[in-house]
């Protein structure tokens, strides 16, 4: 067979595969644009930058607000100045009302589905029956216009309409006021964001107050009002603007705030502020309250108050924390744009483990995520240790991983996981301050935005903590189990919408950015490419097209068939080499050919008639005189007609078709099969004779004219022994035991075990001693 011939032949091989599935073609590789994307507009352009007519609203706040410690509540008012930036003129305004999410008749509780309650912890029926009974939700004092005369108003559950006196018109601001005050919820109780802790030993509180204030909600270009109520998975849509924040506590309170204290002479001692002095220029953290002032502080109660005072400018919101238990480390970091003042609160039950890890863990971060978006441009970066688990607001985060207490001896120990957990997840909240507390994207709506996209940078930062630090995610391995199951919903699916959150909102998208990076895009041009989205949409409110765009922009790759795939589509990875094909070139000479050809079918099993028959007197050998000029030649003589075809081929080609004849080489056709439906590039290990490798790397377009099944010729050589496809795991390919040719056999293990003693019975339970000091 001529070379032309080989490759026609591979072609047909294609060409068969496409015509299998013609009827059912889906082109994953048209462009996003015909149906997925917002056309670009003056406000979004093609290239994912903002536009020059690019506008947002902004809302300034002046609060003062004073915790009850007896009662555990919260009394304020606040003055909110909002500032129409928009080409529209508004009648109304909404305002997020959060806490109102907890009050039994709100729609987060109406709405949520009732589980199997056989089995009910007693953790979950306190909540259960916290929620009848807890008196939650705003009672909003007054709602007023500059003036101090009331302002006609709609509570509408979780938001607030504002009707205005005159129509806000562009480029005009109005201010008004609102007071309010709410009962505090037990965090770990009803699982909010915020809420108190109690401690039982000795009495005292540590509050985490978040979204505590009434706040304007979100209005754009691609949404208008994000009015959506707060039913509990999808976060915030905010508007950045400058706060005043008075917060009035107990004396003996220390508070941790959003913002810069402005009275640190008020309200601490001259030790505390040259400590705070010191810790700017420190290497290492530097104890503002130690843990014995911090123990001796909680010994008592005291019925003065103190004044802390906060202002931050251009932040979407604003959070704290207050308790008289609270140790205060401080240390500094200073890199090009970034000057900072790293800080941790926590009360002694966190130590050893928060005194090492946290502060360590805010620089760790704010180096890393530096190198991939922008310079960390606040003058603070707090991690607070109390009942939220792991929550981010403007330079401020709740982190919950603690070190436990053995009954028996009183001793400390944390394990590997807490330790681990503690890092990971003040790395992912501190992360949150950049995305969403400065790329402010709509949480509301698409919560992989924040959460996804941070946890991809969360992997990044984790991976250079230590070697083979434990990321839960972000490897392509640790999502196979998840994209290979049932319930799932696109990336591109609501917030309140998603089943199987945190692989959905989290691992997921996280895991298809690093695929981009490592595997796709390469690092280089992606880093790029991800600074460009990060540095165009800071302070700056994107939607997904304008990452898509952006990414794409910037490194010059088209990626629609990705962002199809991964982001809105339940498709998984499962790339199957079905088949090996070797052939070589036909010389046509007919003394090579033949001799081929004979020891191909030589090398055929034998016949089981002719293996029974081999000690069988054949008519020929009883007489010989029988045999004639066939028995002497067989197919595989050959003939001048042969030799003289042959030449006369060799006469009527030029010298560079004669070489072609010689080629040696292998050509292997590889036959693969999209089991999973997600188009992606394959990856092989091409394993060879001599005991070399090679990896090659075949990008994703092959799909693009037959995506369910594609061959693919590679010309070796060397002769080829195995094959692996994806030999890294690098594109979450869900079943890897369809990776090999020749095909591996999948080991498993086998557990033994015995049976269970099912004789035991009632009569034995019944006569069982019962033990003293439980009577009542």
């Amino acid at each position: 067979m001529k070379l032309s011939h080989l490759i026609a032949t591979a072609a047909v091989c294609l060409t068969v595969n496409q015509a299998a599935t013609a009827q059912a073609f889906e082109d994953k590789f048209r462009q996003l644009n015909d149906d997925k994307f917002r056309s670009p507009n003056i406000y979004r352009t093609a290239s994912g930058a903002p536009g020059h007519a690019y506008w947002q609203q902004e809302a300034d706040y002046k609060i003062e607000v004073t915790l009850d410690d007896e009662n555990q509540s919260i009394t304020a008012q606040s003055t909110i100045t909002y500032t129409n930036n928009s080409p529209d003129t508004l009648r109304y305004l909404w305002v997020q009302l959060d806490q109102n999410r907890f009050k039994k008749d709100s729609i987060g509780p109406q709405s949520q589905a009732t589980g199997d309650l056989d089995r009910v912890s007693f953790s979950r029926m306190e909540s259960m029956l916290t929620q009848e009974e807890f008196p939650a939700g705003y009672e909003l004092t007054e709602i007023s216009n500059e003036d101090g005369e009331p302002l006609t108003h709609y509570v509408n559950d979780t938001m607030l309409r504002l009707d205005l006196d005159e129509p806000l018109k562009s480029g005009e601001s109005v201010t008004f006021n609102i007071n309010w005050q709410f009962n505090i919820i037990e965090a770990e109780v009803l699982g909010g964001r915020g809420g108190y802790e109690y401690f039982e030993d000795d009495g005292n509180y540590l509050y985490e107050m978040a979204q505590w204030f009434p706040r304007m909600a979100a209005y754009y270009d691609a949404e208008g009002w994000q009015n959506k109520q707060f039913i509990g998975n999808g976060e915030f849509a905010l508007e950045f603007g400058d706060y005043r924040v008075e917060i009035t506590v107990p004396a003996d309170h220390i508070v941790a705030s959003t913002g810069v204290l402005q009275n640190p002479e008020e309200v601490l001692t001259s030790a505390q502020r040259q400590r705070l002095e010191k810790a700017r220029s420190s290497d290492k953290p530097v104890k503002i309250v130690t843990e014995e002032e911090a123990l001796e502080n909680q010994k008592e109660g005291t019925s003065n108050t103190k004044t802390w005072i906060f202002e931050a400018d251009k932040v979407r919101d604003f959070a704290w924390a207050s308790s008289r238990k609270f140790i205060w480390d401080a240390q500094g970091y200073k890199k090009n744009d970034t000057d900072v003042l790293a800080m941790s609160f926590y009360p002694e039950e966190g130590n050893p483990l928060w005194e090492r890890y946290s502060t360590a863990s805010i620089i760790h971060t704010i180096e890393h995520y530096n190198d991939y978006s922008f310079d960390y441009p606040y003058p603070v970066a707090i991690s607070v240790n109390g009942p939220v688990g792991g929550m981010e607001y403007p330079m401020i985060t709740f982190n919950g991983p603690r070190p436990y207490v053995d009954e028996d001896s009183g001793e400390k120990y944390y394990s590997k996981r807490t330790k681990y957990g503690l890092i990971s997840v003040i790395i992912h909240e501190i992360g949150h301050i950049y995305f969403p507390m400065i790329v402010n994207t709509d949480e509301r709506q698409w919560t992989w935005m924040d959460e996804g996209i941070n946890t991809y940078l969360q992997f990044l930062a984790e991976q250079k903590w230590e070697k083979d630090y434990p990321s839960w995610r972000g490897e392509p391995r640790n999502i196979t189990s998840y994209m290979a199951s049932s319930n799932q919903m696109p990336i591109m699916t609501n917030s309140e919408s998603i089943l199987q959150f945190g692989n959905n909102a989290y691992g997921k998208p996280a895991t298809a950015l690093n695929i981009l990076r490592e595997t796709i895009v390469g690092r280089e041009l992606f880093d790029f490419a991800f600074r460009q989205y990060a540095q165009r949409w800071k302070f700056k409110r994107p939607t997904p097209e304008d990452l898509f765009r952006t990414l794409e922009d910037a490194s010059g790759v088209d990626l629609d068939w990705f962002w199809r795939g991964w982001f809105y589509s339940t498709d998984h990875v499962d790339i199957a080499l079905e088949q090996v094909n070797q052939l070589t070139i036909n010389t046509q000479d007919p003394e090579i050919e033949k001799a081929w050809q004979k020891q191909q079918d030589d090398a055929e099993p034998e016949s089981l008639t002719t293996e029974r028959n081999a000690n069988v007197n054949y008519k020929i050998h009883q007489q010989p005189d029988l045999a004639d000029f066939y028995n002497e030649n067989d197919n595989y003589t050959v003939t001048n007609a042969d030799r003289n075809k042959y030449k006369e081929l060799i006469k009527g080609l030029n010298e560079e078709q004669q070489e072609m004849l010689k080629n040696g080489s292998n050509f292997y056709v590889l036959d693969f099969a999209n089991k999973g439906g997600l188009v992606m590039p394959v990856l092989l290990d091409l394993h060879f004779e001599d005991g070399s490798k090679e990896h090659v790397r075949i990008p994703a377009e092959v799909w693009r004219r037959s995506p369910e099944k594609v061959s693919k010729l590679l010309i070796r050589d060397k002769t080829l022994t195995q094959v692996v496809v994806d030999p890294n795991w690098e594109t979450a390919d869900v079943d890897t035991s369809n990776n090999y040719w020749p095909a591996r056999a999948v080991p498993s293990r086998i557990e033994l075990f015995k049976r269970e003693d099912r004789n035991k019975s009632m009569m034995e339970d019944y006569n069982e001693e019962l033990e003293s000091g439980n009577d009542d």
